[in-house]
């Protein structure tokens, strides 16, 4: 097979590596394609998850991870097309949160992180810095995880007490995500449960255990579960959209969490990439924010 050829050629590159070779290899079927299994009710988000192989959590940032998915290619004549939600969980957070000025600034195709770190520093868009960019960048996701100050001075290399300063005033500026987050585990506390946009409910009663460690891993959870868990609806919502447009010959082959792969003839390239980025853009309506899909296309998954 192809792929375990390739796997074998780099079964030194390092440890990590090693563990993707001789189970892909043996896991290609006689065409020489890798058939992952995906689960609907492992997390606790209801995000799809993959096993045997876990094709969605290949470490693609890293070197080896990066040779392990140019191993994945289309057949001769065909090509594989990636469509990726940009920024999808902080806008989401955005909706959910009611923050009216940032999801204009989504509306308005602005730079949210470049916008935010004017806002946090006071200091106009044109004249952010590289760094002041990052350091928004950093907590503008990592705030829906739970980000710590020393999070943020560890991830950014500032000193603590700026990292501190920084998180008060982002949350001087995106107080309604403040304000979100502080409701969503007050509900968790007093309901049991917290919800996505659609209703769907996951049960919290970790938020009240007395040991600490579990405690605060359930508050972030439940902080974060809302807006992951519409995330996880509207993917879903978005593949059976896509199943029913894409034309005959075209195939919906793997979602890792806020994209799509098909593999399609080349002929068929362009269309493709119009149904997916006009179909997910437009897949929740009734969302006050502009969702936005960036579409690639490659000869192999390394290259999406």
């Amino acid at each position: 097979h192809e792929v375990g050829a390739l796997f074998v050629e780099h079964r030194t590159a390092s440890k990590l590596l090693s563990t993707y070779v001789i189970p892909l290899a043996e896991m290609a079927d006689e065409e020489g394609r890798v058939h992952t299994t995906f689960t609907q009710d492992v997390t606790a988000t209801g995000r799809l998850s993959s096993l045997n192989p876990n094709l969605q959590n290949i470490p693609v940032r890293r070197m080896e991870g990066r040779k392990i998915r140019q191993g994945f290619i289309a057949p001769e004549g065909r090509v594989l097309v990636s469509a990726d939600y940009a920024q999808f969980e902080l806008r989401l957070a955005a909706v959910l949160a009611g923050d009216s000025e940032l999801i204009k600034s989504f509306n308005e195709d602005l730079d949210v992180h470049t916008k935010t770190a004017a806002e946090v520093f006071g200091v106009d868009m044109q004249e952010v810095s590289q760094e002041q960019r990052r350091a928004a960048k950093v907590i503008n996701f990592g705030i829906l995880y739970g980000m710590s100050v020393r999070g943020l001075s560890e991830a950014t290399g500032m000193p603590y007490y700026e990292a501190k300063e920084f998180i008060d005033n982002y949350f001087a500026v995106r107080s309604p995500i403040k304000t979100y987050l502080e409701k969503t585990l007050q509900q968790a506390r007093e309901k049991g449960y917290v919800e996505t946009f659609y209703g769907r409910r996951r049960p919290t009663p970790d938020v009240k255990s007395s040991n600490f460690i579990v405690r605060t891993a359930a508050e972030r959870a439940a902080q974060n579960m809302p807006i992951q868990g519409t995330e996880a609806d509207l993917m879903k919502r978005a593949m059976i959209q896509v199943d029913r447009l894409l034309p005959k010959g075209a195939n919906l082959i793997l979602q890792v969490h806020d994209s799509l792969i098909v593999e399609c003839e080349k002929v068929q390239m362009a269309e493709v990439q119009k149904i997916l980025k006009e179909t997910m853009e437009k897949i929740a309506p009734e969302l006050k924010v502009k969702l936005a899909v960036e579409v690639t296309v490659g000869e192999n998954w390394g290259m999406l």
